[in-house]
């Protein structure tokens, strides 16, 4: 199955692309800027490329006006990113021939969705939180589910 990684270049994502390789998956990574935090997201940016060069992984970036699309659409940052991102990477892997993309939600970004689905008064439906995968116009997986954020940290300050 070809992969597509979202690397944002934070330690969710660093840790689900370092353990990729590590184990020797082939994949390549996408990487979102959404110039929302001036030098840092350019940054964050420069580190995936780096990452990504010295260890031979094909990177594909894009830079988006996001505050202009959540002022056109009159929606929020948040909603405006998950927008653009996701409809790039449909874009991205239809174009390259991916067959899904991962991304590095965790036990953590679980329990917070759930609790968020809750306070909005969900049906049955958010009641199950994220689902490990789910389609939209591309198959998302979510592969690191089943770890939490303090597995990730304990990883990452090992290695």
């Amino acid at each position: 199955m070809a992969v597509l990684l979202a690397v944002s270049g934070g330690i969710d994502s660093m840790y689900l692309a370092e353990t990729s390789f590590r184990q020797n998956l082939s994949f390549a990574v996408a990487h979102c800027n959404f110039h929302l935090r001036g030098e840092e997201s350019d940054a964050d940016e420069a580190f995936v490329r780096d990452w990504c060069s010295s260890h031979d992984i094909r990177c594909f970036v894009k830079g988006f006006d996001t505050k202009a699309c959540a002022e056109g659409k009159s929606i929020s940052i948040e909603m405006a990113a998950r927008e653009l991102r996701y409809e790039w990477f449909g874009e991205l892997c239809r174009a390259e021939g991916f067959d899904a993309i991962a991304v590095a939600h965790n036990a953590n970004d679980n329990a917070e969705t759930l609790i968020l689905n809750l306070l909005r008064g969900t049906g049955s439906r958010g009641l199950r939180g994220l689902s490990s995968r789910s389609r939209r116009q591309v198959r998302i997986i979510r592969p690191l589910l089943g770890m939490s954020r303090k597995e990730i940290e304990g990883y990452a300050a090992e290695n």
